[in-house]
């Protein structure tokens, strides 16, 4: 029951029946996306969204400070814990019909190509090699649904398995707890274990390590999963799209792989996790994960870096900032360089001192106005960036990155802003 445990902050709960084919469910996600929403009757059944739509909520639920949450998704990566294995995990409590059709899944947008599993990771295994990851889901009918595979780790599993005629056994969870959905976003080596992240989390902000169960088909899940829907992606295709993606625009169609499903466990009194597409939740669901690696790599090229942030204006995916002291001039272009490398998506990125709040974007931009001027913006033609940013029109891309930092031994009377007691 981990989105019952997940209802943090202010709470809003939504009554009348909701149908699943009209975009009511948007316009009701969309009203206050820092408030959670409960749905009592979305197509006969119970969903929730904008469950981890701000940095204060996704702390709350990892039991940890705000500004903490980019280190302790680092440190989980570096050191990894085993999980436990239960004999009676919670998703196995009730064995549902399997009927796509009859879930609270809705459509989110007028020109989606159907109704879609949004908030949904696939956790599978194949000769060795482990992976959960982040999929957008379209069902096509009671029990297939199109899965639109990146060229990343579930995309080269399945890969390996279709080159020897076979189909790749998977199992969905939808209701993960917020240290799954983290670490199934973040960006790992290939066949390292993304519950070991998760229960490096869980041991760390709750004292005890991610429990998982096992399903019909062998896959290790969560135990604690509201939904997990076993099934196998088949060597059929199928058009998916389109589909709102997380810069709000639409991402178009292309022939993806079927899932056929063969079986759904629940929770007793189960709810259907809700990722509204292009909102705040996507943006930390899909965003957040990937600070980490871009502290990482800044702290290769600069010692001190005090904290990493990819911004809400910029779908905390293509814009970021990064906070540092510097050691020597020559810093700054360092930080800009390594941070592109730690998230090739990203296109912009603004280096300041660490006297600056990052995470206020008023704050951020008089930086950039008063310590720093146009010659100190690094542009870097023709690099690989994110095919989900619409003017890069699935080609190269400019990189701009803004040195707002002041330089080594500057008065810091001439550039600090008047204080009154």
């Amino acid at each position: 029951m981990s989105v019952k445990k997940s209802l943090f902050g202010n709470v809003t709960t939504i009554t009348e029946p909701i149908a699943s084919d009209v975009q009511d469910t948007t316009r009701i996600l969309s009203r206050d996306q820092d408030a959670t929403v409960v749905f009592e009757d979305l197509n006969g059944g119970k969903a929730a969204g904008n469950l981890f739509s701000t940095r204060e909520k996704t702390a709350a639920a990892l039991n940890i400070p705000r500004d903490a949450i980019v280190e302790h998704l680092l440190d989980a990566v570096n050191r990894p814990a085993e999980c436990v294995i239960v004999d009676d995990p919670e998703f196995r409590s009730v064995s549902r019909e399997v009927d796509l059709m009859s879930l609270p899944i809705p459509k989110y947008f007028p020109e989606d190509g159907g109704r879609y599993i949004t908030a949904g990771v696939i956790v599978t295994e194949f000769e060795g090699k482990k992976n959960v990851s982040f999929h957008r889901m379209m069902i096509v009918d009671k029990d297939r649904i199109a899965v639109r595979l990146v060229p990343r780790h579930l995309f080269t599993l399945f890969n390996n398995a279709k080159a020897q005629g076979k189909e790749l056994n998977i199992s969905i969870c939808v209701g993960a707890r917020a240290e799954v959905l983290l670490a199934a976003a973040t960006s790992m080596d290939f066949g390292a274990d993304e519950l070991e992240v998760a229960s490096a989390m869980c041991l760390k902000g709750h004292g005890k390590p991610l429990e998982i169960g096992r399903c019909d088909n062998g896959i290790l899940v969560p135990a604690d999963t509201d939904f997990v829907l076993e099934g196998r992606i088949t060597l059929d295709e199928i058009s998916e799209g389109p589909f709102v993606d997380i810069t709000g625009t639409y991402d178009f169609v292309r022939q993806q792989p079927i899932i056929k499903i063969d079986k759904i466990w629940t929770c007793q009194d189960p709810v259907f996790h809700l990722l509204l597409p292009g909102g705040n939740e996507h943006y930390m669901l899909m965003g957040l994960p990937r600070e980490p690696m871009i502290l990482k790599t800044v702290r290769q090229a600069v010692p001190r870096v005090k904290n990493v942030r990819l911004t809400e204006g910029g779908c905390c995916w293509l814009n970021g900032v990064v906070s540092i002291r510097k050691n020597k001039e020559g810093d700054g272009v360092n930080a800009i360089m390594a941070a592109f490398t730690g998230h090739p998506s990203m296109k912009q990125v603004i280096i300041v001192d660490d006297d600056i709040d990052i995470f206020d974007d008023r704050e951020v931009e008089w930086a950039v106005a008063t310590r720093m001027q146009g010659d100190r913006i690094l542009s870097i033609p023709n690099a690989a960036g994110s095919s989900l940013d619409p003017s890069s029109h699935g080609k190269t891309t400019w990189k701009v990155g803004f040195d707002a930092t002041l330089p080594v031994g500057t008065d810091m009377a001439l550039f600090k802003k008047a204080r009154f007691e």
